[in-house]
């Protein structure tokens, strides 16, 4: 017979957590593939491009390595990451030492509040209109969230970490120069870790949008910074969970430390095909203007169908509304055969507006974008 399991002398972590936004999208899904020419899915940020040659090779070669690959990774690959930082971003003077590769940047935005022992009394801060996980690795923590756009909302408080995007998800709103300053000031202040989501910042298409660890930002101080960088967009490398923090020195050895015990290690393949990808921008140059092509296509097609498109100037999502519930502008797109992501997945804040993906295909978005207009 089974032993019994004592359930009372644990609360499950899942327990804390949310319903996972996209379960709730089952009936406007089957609405959208009733459409007679099939659906057309805009509502995930998932690649659908080829990933490049070069670093399919480079995953292979790597593949010969038999050992175990070292949590820092190779040395090769901190050091391309932070000449791709100066060189695509303009942010200089990255120790490689200062980089740390993680398995894709949703897990070590997930983690970063445990990874840096927050928990029960501590405070975590998230955009009002915000990617869920950022929220979802406070709960796991077991820490208090607080949501918050501006510094003047959180007054006197002092909070342990701060979560900022931009460009954001899912607004493709961005942050200037000032207003990082302010925000690097502020923490500085009052001793608050800075964890800057920058997944979306080699996609920028209107203005231009600076790193946090860029010099007009932080003065070249890293101090209490940390940037998080994806290749999942910029390289179509969604599949392999290919990714990177860098910043202040000491919490990156933290980090390291840590993540040394608990075996978060990215494979030796991976590092092989990241390190290809951070020394090659002739892909990630291609890449961007595909997205680019996409969005000057699908974006005049939103505000012909009456939406009225909101921020959105970086990133690969548009944000758009028809000044209602956003669950019924999902049900009205779905019946064009057309399904996207409810604002109301993002936070309260975006319960009037939906996220309209543009990894898709070209053709499907000159589907999607045909059936707009008609």
């Amino acid at each position: 017979m089974a032993a019994a399991t004592n359930t009372n002398r644990r609360t499950p972590v899942s327990s804390r957590l949310p319903e996972f936004p996209w379960d709730t999208l089952a009936e406007a899904r089957t609405r959208a593939s009733a459409h007679p020419d099939g659906l057309v899915d805009l509502t995930v940020g998932a690649p659908v491009d080829d990933v490049d040659e070069g670093i399919q090779r480079a995953l292979g070669e790597g593949a010969a390595f038999p050992g175990y690959p070292t949590t820092h990774g190779t040395e090769a690959l901190r050091e391309a990451a932070a000449a791709a930082m100066d060189r695509r971003f303009g942010v200089p003077g990255i120790d490689p030492k200062s980089v740390l590769p993680v398995i894709g940047t949703k897990e070590i935005v997930a983690g970063l509040p445990s990874q840096l022992g927050l928990g029960a009394g501590s405070t975590v801060v998230v955009p009002e209109i915000a990617y869920p996980t950022y929220e979802v690795g406070a709960l796991i923590a077991g820490a208090r969230v607080r949501r918050a756009d501006s510094l003047t909302q959180l007054g006197p408080e002092r909070p342990d970490l701060l979560f900022i995007n931009s460009p954001s998800n899912p607004t493709g709103k961005v942050l200037g120069t000032d207003h990082l300053r302010k925000v690097v000031e502020w923490a500085r202040s009052r001793g608050v870790i800075v964890a800057a989501d920058e997944c979306y910042l080699g996609l920028v298409w209107e203005g231009s949008a600076p790193s946090i660890l860029a010099p007009e930002v932080c003065d070249g101080d890293f101090t209490g910074l940390l940037a998080l960088h994806s290749l999942s967009k910029s390289s179509s490398l969604a599949g392999y969970r290919s990714g990177f923090v860098a910043g202040d020195p000491s919490l990156v050895e933290e980090l390291l430390t840590l993540r040394k015990h608990a075996g978060y290690i990215m494979p030796m393949p991976v590092q092989a095909a990241t390190t290809f990808a951070l020394q090659d921008d002739t892909h990630v140059d291609a890449q961007r203007e595909r997205y680019r092509k996409r969005r000057a296509e699908l974006l005049p097609a939103v505000e012909a169908a009456g939406l009225r498109v909101d921020n959105s100037e970086a990133g690969l999502y548009l944000w758009a509304t028809r000044d209602e519930p956003c669950r019924d502008t999902v049900d009205w797109l779905a019946g064009k055969g057309v399904l996207v992501a409810p604002g109301e997945f993002y936070g309260p804040r975006g319960g009037k507006h939906v996220r309209i993906a543009l990894t898709a295909t070209d053709a499907a978005i000159t589907e999607a974008a045909k059936r707009l207009r008609s």
